[in-house]
Parts: structure tokens; sequence; C-alpha cells
């Protein structure tokens, strides 16, 4: 099988030349400390070898649980935040119908995720949308007392006891959690259910690869066995005895630092022009965004939809502050054929495409979205993805975290911890009076109180 390829040539035209091969020595530096367990966040990098080394007897364990979930299920309920679900959802929507939710599906559950906001109305309606389905949950949170998760789950354990009584609701109910410490832990221990084990060593934007990202998965009924082969593929093709210039990940690496120290280019967005992908470029945000966003460093991640987006976002790209550039992921092929009809009256003039797919349509505001965007001095990176399979999603994924861990390495910051992130939760925990942050309380009361 092919794999995913990488064309830098229409951001390169931005650089000096000579600049990305400038890169190999650092580019390799932060390889080698990644290998070799030398880097800031050493005791997080349980990801970079975790495709190889997934047996068969794991995928079988995952298997059969999702295949128990799926035989008592008409939906299933993913709780969690940030790591804990994006990896999935990207997954999950980027090879479902797009309309899954509508569609009187009698082989596959309805996923859905929550835990990862606190939003009064969205758990209202949830609750209201589970009363009359016989559904699981999946919990997954290394903690336990994550606040969105945790009331959450809180939510619906209640319910699915209530709906199913205590006894089947422990089949399907799994954890997704921490080997031996934290309140997740102690309540599916005490409660019976089937749990699954976030390694220590693998933080949560990195963890798709883990139950964490591939139970939910393979309940949706995908192929997780292809998704873990295209992550091994591209781990081998990433790795460090590859040729810097045939290393995706690492040209992806140099490139990225390149615009960003060089050509003044603080914003990298993300773009596709197949909606199916909206949710993979919002795992890659925090992917990126939480790896590098430190010391007042980093590359500000965002991300459009195209060509909904060209709508709204087209002109300031076109022609706002040059402070961008884009990654475009472009799908090779599509799943499906549609040919463009004819049209005997032709009111909107365009029975030029009769018979043409609409892919070749996509395919042409594609790449004169591209070239225009490029004389708009936008330097433009293009992955191409083959079709959108489990093998390639997997080999997408993996390349992404290998290059980001490189790409990290370089800025010269921490690229597997989140410090920024305690923040609003002191304050959070402060306001509500949580038990143990009375000191807390009382200091940001009485700034509130001054600010008035």
């Amino acid at each position: 099988m092919k794999n995913i390829t990488l064309d830098v040539t229409k951001a390169t035209q931005f650089l000096a030349e000579g600049t990305v091969k400038a890169y190999e020595p650092k580019v390799k530096e932060a390889q080698e400390a990644l290998e070799n367990g030398t880097c800031p966040g050493n005791d997080f990098l349980g990801w970079l070898h975790l495709p190889s080394s997934i047996t068969p007897d794991f995928i079988k364990d995952i298997q059969d649980c999702a295949d128990t979930l799926r035989a008592n299920c008409e939906a299933i309920v993913v709780a969690g935040i940030g790591g804990s679900y994006l990896g999935a959802r990207a997954v999950i929507e980027a090879l479902g119908n797009s309309f899954a939710w509508l569609v009187n599906d009698k082989k596959n559950p309805t996923i859905l995720f929550a835990g990862n906001n606190i939003g009064e109305d969205y758990l209202a309606e949830l609750t209201e949308y589970l009363k009359d389905k016989k559904f699981g949950v999946i919990n997954i949170s290394k903690s336990g007392t994550t606040t969105e998760t945790a009331l959450t789950f809180r939510l619906l354990k209640k319910q699915c006891e209530q709906q199913r009584g205590k006894e089947e609701a422990k089949k399907v109910i799994v954890a997704v959690t921490d080997a031996k410490k934290g309140a997740a832990r102690a309540a599916a221990d005490k409660e019976g259910y089937k749990t699954f084990v976030i390694p220590d060593n693998v933080g949560g934007r990195f963890s798709v690869l883990t139950p964490v990202g591939l139970l939910p998965i393979a309940c949706a009924g995908f192929d997780i066995k292809q998704l873990v082969a295209g992550a091994a593929d591209m781990e081998k093709a990433c790795g460090i005895d590859v040729p810097y210039e045939e290393n995706p990940a690492a040209v992806y690496a140099a490139v990225r630092n390149g615009l960003y120290a060089q050509a003044g280019k603080k914003i990298e967005i993300m773009v596709n022009y197949q909606p199916k992908l909206h949710y993979m470029s919002e795992w890659w945000k925090q992917l990126y965004g939480e790896s590098e966003g430190k010391e007042n460093k980093g590359i500000f991640p965002s991300s459009c939809d195209f060509t909904t987006d060209l709508h709204s976002m087209g002109q300031w790209i076109q022609e706002g502050e040059r402070s961008i550039y884009e990654t475009v992921i472009s799908v090779e092929k599509p799943n499906r054929e549609m040919l463009f009809p004819n049209d005997e009256e032709n009111l909107d003039g365009l029975n030029f495409l009769a018979g043409k797919r609409v892919d070749e349509v996509n395919k042409m505001a594609e790449l004169g979205t591209r070239l225009a965007h490029v004389d708009g001095g936008v330097p433009n990176i293009l992955i191409s993805v083959p079709e959108l399979n489990e093998y390639y999603i997997g080999q997408l994924i993996y390349f992404f975290e290998k290059a980001c861990g490189i790409s990290g390495n370089v800025l010269g910051v921490n690229p597997f911890n989140q410090p920024g992130v305690e923040a609003y939760k002191k304050n959070m925990f402060a306001l509500l009076d949580k038990p143990g942050y009375e000191a807390e309380s009382k200091a940001i009361k009485e700034r509130l109180a001054k600010e008035k």
C-alpha cells in the first residue's frame, strides 16, 4: 500500500534557499533525544513506538469488549475531554456516515460524546435523548476527578442504573483509567466494571492508539487492526534511520519551524476539503497547541473547512496580515461517486460541469485556492492521503504525533507537559469553594470585589 505523502515546495519558496537543509542537525538531535529518552518530558514517550508494540491479544481484548457493548447498546456515550475524546471522535467522524445520527443503522450503535463541556442544556438534552435507549458508557479519565467528565459520568451512571438495573449497567459501563490510582479506578474496582489502562507514559493528546481511542473506534464498527497497521507503517517511515529528506515527520517539523522563526509565520491553518476531517483538525489543534504553546513561544494552531470557510475566512486569508501559512490535507480518492447532472434550462449556468464527478470540481477548487493563497503570500504545505480508511488515518495520526515531538524539541520547549492548563482549574475550584482551596477562594473573591 502507498503512504501518505508530504509536499513542501509551495512553502519552502518563502524561505531562504537551504533553510530546510540547515535544520537537519537540529531535527536529528531532536529525533535522537526522543529515541534516547533524553529530551524534556522523557517520562511521556510511550507513544513513540506504541503502534509496533501493540499485540494481537491486546487488539482482541479491546474488540471483545467492543463487541459486548455493540451487542447490548443502541447508543454508547464516550465520556472524556481533550485527548480523552478528540482522537476517537476524529477517527469515527472521518470514517463514518456524515448523517450517522439520522440513519437507522441496525448494525452499529450511535456513538455520542459528552464530558467535554459543562453545558447544562447539552447534558439535559443528552439525558432526555437517552431516556428510551439501551445505552452504555465508556468513561475515559486517568484521575476520575476532571470536572467536566466526572460530572457527566455521575449523571450517566445513575441514569444507566435506573434504566437497566445495577447488574445490567455493570456490563455496559467501561472505565479507561489509571492502572492503580484515582477516583475512576476506585469506582471501577468497587462496581466491577471492565477496565482498560491508560499507560502512565502516554499523555492524553498522544493516546489515540491506546484504549482511549481504540475502544470507542471499535465500538463504532471500524477496523482497529488496520488503524494500528497504518500507524506502525508510518512509525517505520518516520524512523530515526530514514534519510532526513525522505522522513515526512522530520521535514514537516523543519519547514514549520523555519516558517515560524525565519518568515514570521505565527499561525498555522489546518485546511481540509473533505468535511469528514473537521474533527481531525480539532485533534491536531490540541496536539500542537498543548505541546508547543509554552514560554511565550509556539505557532498558533487554527483550522478551516474548505470550501465552506472560504466564504467566511477566505478574504482574510487572501489579503489579511501575512502571519499565516496553511497545511492542506488532500484526500485523493473519495469513497463514493456522484456525477454532476445536466439541466435543460441551465438557469444556474453550470451545464459546463455536467457529467463531471463532484470530486473533480472540489479538486479544482482546492488547486485554485492553493495557487491563489500562495500568490497572496501564504505558504502552503500539502499532505496527500490516498483515501479515507482506517489504514491511512492511522498513518496520519502517527505522522502528526512524531512530527509534533520533533518540532517541540526543535522549538526548545517540553512538548509533553501542559502546565498552563492548570491555571483555569485553580480559579474555577476557588470560585466553586472546593474543599482544600479555601485560601485561593478568599483571594479570588477579594480580587473580584476590588474589580467591581
